[in-house]
């Protein structure tokens, strides 16, 4: 990948006229092109849809009408039908794309369809895909496409220049005033509770609540019923308040921003929510732009301005933006300003602007590079004059302005189940309670005025004598004794888990941040927690979808090797070069520049350039570094260094130079180029100028065709000055070797020598591009031209046209040679896959570099390992990809997950395909034959590229690619688009329960992020797109080793452990009153005080869950590091699963009996009240649970102690506090218990009995049956201990 890569893309078409039969014949404008292919196949950067068909160039260049007519037919002649061995591919002379373009756009991610005139192909869509991605992307990011993006030729936006009040005639435009927050004063409480009571749990408990106003319902006080419910609602509301508040803040400081105005003739300040559509605006160097504005003018007399978009995209390389010539001469010469502006509608691409103008009686067109947007910052430019066109919440950065989906952890998908399970119980529980009220109340309805539990009557005489007391008939009081249980019962649902488990999670995330083993030095950047709801899915992950440039590599080029006119150059790389070109530059009397950072050349290269004969090698040597000198966006910046060191030695007339561009690769390119000794050093929107060997060059540019995920290629079209004409190109070699001009043998000899040198280069693991030229005649050119003017003003259409007209030029090219740049391997990264290998997760790489550059990345980052078999699919038809994965899933003796043979699918499909099954080994680039037994028993690798997930993505062939891939250890996707990482992702979360985590670093891995269960972004070179979309976000891929095999293993044991014990402490209290309720005739009486009741989940109880949640520790990092198998635990849900949750349920069971029945036991003969039993109960079962704690507990620390002891104290405390209130029922109970020595015995016999089984089940389980980890954590004590005791004799040593 590279920068510059949208975050959200465009509508364009997803094709492009690909000229293929280049003819000989320049004379006939129509011979330009006899054949062309449509081509959206895809590779990392370019990250374009992946389709290959051919199309016949018909068009009738003679017309100045667009008459380009598409016939589509499918093409078979190009199909690749095989899967073989990894040395194969790189033998053969087949052209191969290179990713490392820079691009500036992206295919619409919607759905890739070719319509063939002929014979009708199927369709190709992802669409399912989209609307899964969709849909989890809510709000207005539940599409990405942008359908009225180039549609508004009917409805154009009409501006007109500094005349508001017309431009705005009809109300229809908002004004610039932004709002962020989610609330006002009058929404907040009714929308805030809306949104809290969307968790089914709160609902719950308002219906307790609600309850337990009733009069015969009313088992609490009023008032204490309502404390739980809340207390978690105006801790909720007062969070979501003060984060609104500071939306509030935020967005009244954005709005009454200033900025200069053109008002009465002359600019004023204005704040910025008065700022209209219209308007002119001027902003000076360093401010922040308030709206969206078309460039008028800027300080610079050619109309150049840069600007920074690190606020709206991340990235902070420094980006060019033109103010048309025709409009900046007249602002530099203090004209009115007066025009009309026709632009499409607001829309949410910010990588696309398609408009024209009309000032001063020419029109033009206006396009993504004479547009400056909402939250960008001037910098490199004293100020610049601009017309707003999109304000307020229809600028481009507003539209944008979507939260990331929210996510559920899975453990919190299983809690949701227990909970159903915990509800059946309450269920049964209050029934039984309610039918053995009704019997109750059945046999004993003669009794009923004279038991103490009810009566029908009132016993008083006077106006009440002999009327109803509180009896509404048996029916009634059965039902209202199931309503009684209800409240009762509550806390067996803990409403108090969410809050601890958010607390827990948020101290979680704490120490993850603070983990200096995470810190990156080289970008200073920290790890970063963006997503609270799911750590402990870190402790769980199965799958691992991984980009690969910027993410497993640095993603910082380095220009290493370059076939120049068939001869290769890179193996005499010098690091003395400047001395070499200073002394020629001194010889010649040549202005000198030194390069911000160093680049190793080739010195036979250097000499070759250097030269006096004009032979064929140099004159192409020389037009191939004019071309990567030429053709790009890069920026130049000259530093302030008056001298420079080189060699040692000080110069003090050299000149530093830097270059800034949306790509790494390009700034490698063009560094390249000056090392050489040509040298960009000045651009403006209409020319360029570069120091050829001391002298200076200036070349106009009569257009420019940027890069793009569709053509994979960039053209510039330069005139020299001489008045010679030439298209200079450079792209990917899949879309240039095609469009090549062969004359003669000898052109036939170096186009086939650099296709040798781009596969050697490619097994190298270096990213590549070939780079071509050619003269235009002045027929060419003016066909060009016109065609190009028409197509650049077009509202409709002008990236389909654009391209069209790019194909007029873009064949029967000069081939001038290929580069490679090494893009090297992130420090750890092959230490960390194979950690992660260790513990049991797959890893895949979805990348858009070309096939054989990932095999070379997957041997040396040891993902590919030399004992595995290769599966590698490369299919043009759907029948070819069935094939293909049906002799796989054969020959491998792979079950299919639906049943029955692929085989007899693939019999009723027409074979057309011409390839034949191959395989082999890794470490062998030859073919080889072996046995079918031996073939099975390795383990697989599959390698399949994006234009054979095109047509596999669909549901037919969905379930064998599932088979196939979860068959292998490893598997590879080359030339993949966005969505088909997303599309990849989804294939494994959809069906299967695995975990799955994507990481990346761009704007192209976004997708995939957030399709994944998890999703992590890399703070890398292609700016925060992939951060500001993931859930966490780290410096380097070599973190995610300590992120999942340590923090992830915590995180997941702990919460598991949490959340069963959070269902144990609830559910002990709520059985021991469920079996004091049947000694009481199910009167739903309690004796417990309210308070109690109340505060044992929230506060006696609570303290201690949390700290252990956020600081116990099962094992230490170095061995969970030292032995990466412990992480399997997760996979096998050791800490959280139903066993376990039964299990719990049982020993629950058993220690509410114990806690209920071995007081009555003991006290049977006493006269104590039930208040001081109940008081009994209350400490016994806080100090059970802590105990019952204590003994899970792994690592202690001195707060761990402080919590769970502390909670005992701070009970008893309450207590005392409690029972000291008169008022109570309950009052000085406990001053007359604690004195009695029984009730001390009674609190240690209820421990000892209630836990005893808990400790004999553990203690045989581990000696006879132990887990992974309680075999590590023996491991670990005993080398502690051995290591303490050879410490002791140690010192002991040297004491005598």
């Amino acid at each position: 990948m590279s920068a510059g890569q949208p975050l959200l893309a465009s509508s364009e078409s997803a094709s492009v006229i690909e000229h293929r039969s280049p003819s000989p014949n320049f004379g006939s404008a129509g011979s330009l092109c006899r054949s062309a292919s449509f081509t959206s196949s895809s590779h990392e950067d370019a990250q374009s849809d992946v389709v290959d068909v051919k199309e016949n160039c018909a068009a009738s260049f003679g017309d100045k009408d667009w008459s380009v007519e598409d016939s589509l037919g499918r093409s078979t002649s190009l199909s690749r039908r095989q899967y073989h061995t990894i040395g194969s591919l790189f033998p053969n002379r087949s052209p191969f794309g290179d990713p490392t373009q820079d691009r500036r756009r992206l295919v619409s991610w919607g759905a890739m369809e070719l319509h063939s005139i002929n014979d009708n192909p199927p369709s190709f869509e992802l669409s399912r895909v989209q609307e899964k991605l969709h849909k989890a992307q809510r709000s207005h990011h539940k599409s990405m496409q942008f359908e009225d993006n180039l549609q508004h030729d009917d409805n154009p936006r009409l501006i007109y220049i500094n005349d508001p009040r017309r431009t705005n005639d009809k109300y229809e435009f908002t004004g610039n005033e932004i709002t962020t927050s989610k609330y006002t004063l009058i929404t907040f409480l009714p929308k805030n509770l809306f949104i809290q009571f969307h968790r089914v749990a709160y609902l719950y408990f308002l219906a307790i609540a609600a309850l337990n106003q009733l009069p015969p319902l009313a088992v609490f006080g009023r008032t204490v019923s309502l404390f739980p419910l809340l207390f978690v609602l105006c801790v909720t509301a007062i969070k979501d308040g003060y984060e609104d508040w500071r939306r509030h803040r935020s967005d009244r400081n954005e709005n009454n921003k200033q900025a200069l105005v053109l008002q009465s003739d002359e600019f004023r300040l204005k704040v910025w929510k008065k700022i209209r559509a219209g308007e002119v605006v001027k902003i000076c160097a360093d401010e922040v732009i308030p709206c969206d504005m078309v460039l008028l003018g800027t300080s610079d007399p050619s109309g150049l301005a840069y600007i920074q978009t690190m606020n709206l995209d991340g990235e902070s390389n420094l980006k060019t933006r033109y103010a048309r010539q025709e409009t900046a001469s007249a602002v530099a010469e203090g004209c009115s300003y007066s025009g009309l502006i026709r632009c499409e509608q607001p829309n949410r691409n910010i990588y696309e602007f398609t408009a024209n103008m009309e000032f001063n009686g020419h029109k033009f067109p206006l396009s993504q590079s004479n547009i400056v947007l909402r939250g960008c910052q001037l910098k490199n430019t004293e100020w610049i004059i601009g017309v707003v066109v999109y304000a307020g919440q229809e600028t481009k950065a507003m539209l944008n302005s979507a939260v990331s989906p929210a996510k559920r952890s899975k453990l919190e998908g299983y809690m949701n189940r227990e909970t159903l399970w915990l509800s059946i119980f309450l269920f049964i529980m209050c029934l039984v309670v309610a039918l053995g009220m009704g019997l109750w109340l059945v046999r004993h309805k003669e009794q009923l005025d004279t038991l103490p539990y009810y009566r029908k009557t009132f016993f008083t005489t006077g106006a009440e004598d002999g009327k109803r007391y509180r009896f509404y008939g048996i029916p009634m009081e059965t039902f209202f004794s199931f309503l009684s249980s209800i409240i009762v019962f509550q806390i067996m649902i803990p409403i108090s888990l969410y809050i601890t488990m958010e607390m827990v999670r948020l101290g979680q995330s704490y120490f993850m941040i603070e983990d200096k083993h995470m810190y990156c030095r080289i970008s200073r950047s920290r790890f970063q927690c963006r997503s609270l709801n799911i750590n402990e899915d870190l402790g769980q992950v199965r799958y691992i979808f991984s980009d690969k440039t910027g993410t497993l590599t640095e993603n910082k080029m380095e220009f290493k090797r370059a076939s120049v006119y068939g001869r290769n150059y890179g193996n005499n790389l010098s690091e003395l070069y400047p001395s070499l070109l200073y002394s020629l530059s001194e010889t010649l009397g040549r202005r000198k520049w030194k390069l911000k950072s160093d680049v190793a050349v080739d010195t036979d290269l250097v000499k070759l350039l250097h030269e006096d004969p004009n032979g064929d090698e140099k004159i192409a040597a020389h037009d191939f570094f004019l071309t990567l000198a030429a053709c790009n966006t890069v920026i130049p910046i000259l530093m302030d260094d008056e001298s420079s060191y080189a060699n040692g030695e000080l110069h003090e007339d050299f000149e530093t130079i830097g270059y800034q561009g949306e790509s790494p690769d390009e700034q490698a390119l063009v560094a390249a180029a000056s090392a050489y000794g040509y040298t960009l050093f000045e651009r403006t929107s209409g020319h360029i100028v570069i120091d050829v060997k001391g002298e200076n060059l200036r070349l106009e540019v009569l257009g420019l065709h940027e890069f793009d995920s569709v053509r994979k290629r960039m053209s510039v079209v330069i005139k020299f000055p001489d008045n010679t004409i030439k298209v200079l190109v450079k792209g990917a070699d899949t879309s240039m070797l095609s469009i090549l001009g062969i004359d003669s043998d000898r052109e036939e000899f170096i186009k086939d020598t650099t296709q040798n040198h781009l596969c050697d280069y490619s097994m190298e693991g270096l990213r590549t591009l070939v780079v071509a030229a050619k003269d235009l005649t002045d027929s060419e050119f003016e066909l060009w031209q016109s065609r190009y003017e028409d197509a650049s003003t077009s509202l409709t259409e002008r990236a389909v046209k654009l391209r069209q007209t790019a194909a007029l030029i873009e064949c029967d090219l000069k081939l001038l040679g290929a580069t490679a740049i090494e893009d090297k391997l992130q420090d750890g990264v092959p230490e960390a896959i194979e950690s992660l290998r260790q513990a049991g997760i797959k890893v895949w790489i979805l990348t858009g570099d070309k096939q054989e550059t990932a095999i070379s990345i997957g041997l040396s980052c040891k993902l590919l390992t030399p004992d595995m078999q290769s599966i590698i699919i490369n299919g043009n038809s759907e029948n070819d990809c069935r094939q293909l994965l049906g002799d796989a899933i054969e020959k491998f003796g792979i079950k299919s997950g639906q049943g029955g043979s692929p085989r007899q699918k693939l019999n009723n499909c027409e074979n057309d395909c011409n390839g034949t099954l191959k395989t082999s080994s890794m470490p062998d680039f030859n073919e080889v034959k072996e046995e079918e037994e031996e073939v099975i028993d390795k383990p697989l690798a599959l390698i399949i590229d994006g234009n054979s997930l095109v047509y596999i993505l669909e549901k037919e062939l969905e379930s064998e690619l599932f088979d196939l891939a979860t068959s292998c250890n490893v598997v590879l996707c080359c030339r993949v688009a966005p969505l088909q990482k997303a599309g990849i992702v989804d294939l494994i979360k959809s069906r299967t329960d695995d975990m799955t985590l994507a990481i990346g670093d761009g704007a192209n891995d976004v997708s995939m992020i957030q399709m994944a269960d998890v999703g992590v972004g890399i703070c890398g070179q292609e700016g925060r797109q992939a951060v500001m979309a993931s859930d966490f976000a780290m410096g380097q891929f070599r973190f995610l080793k300590r992120l999942l095999l340590v923090h992830g293993h915590w995180n997941y044991q702990r919460v598991g452990y949490m959340v069963l014990y959070n269902f144990y402490r609830n559910a002990v209290f709520v059985l021991m009153l469920f079996w004091y309720i049947l000694c009481t005739a199910f009167s739903t009486t309690s004796a417990l005080t309210d308070w109690s009741s109340v505060f044992y989940s929230v506060i006696y109880t609570s303290i201690p869950t949390i700290f252990v949640g956020i600081l116990d520790k099962d094992l230490s990092d170095k061995t969970l590091l030292q032995y990466p198998k412990l992480y399997g635990a997760g996979h096998r849900q050791e800490a959280y699963n139903l066993r376990l949750f039964w299990f719990t349920m049982i020993d629950t069971l058993w220690q509410s009996l114990v806690l209920f029945y071995v007081p009555l036991y003991i006290y049977r003969e006493s006269s104590i009240d039930i208040w001081s039993l109940g008081s009994l109960w209350t400490i016994a079962v806080v100090i059970l649970v802590n105990v019952h704690l204590a003994m899970d507990v792994q690592r202690w620390v001195y707060i761990t102690h402080a919590a769970v002891w502390g909670s005992i104290v701070i009970t008893y405390a309450c207590m005392v506090v409690l029972d000291s209130i008169p008022v109570f029922p309950n009052y000085w109970t406990i001053f007359h218990l604690a004195k009695s020595p029984t009730y001390w015995l009674t609190i240690l016999l209820i421990i000892v009995v209630g836990l005893l089984p808990r400790y004999l089940f553990k203690v045989v389980n581990q000696r006879f049956w132990p887990s992974d980890i309680q075999i590590a954590r023996e491991a670990e004590v005993l080398g502690k201990r051995k290591g303490n005791e050879q410490l002791g004799s140690k010192q002991d040593r040297n004491s005598e």
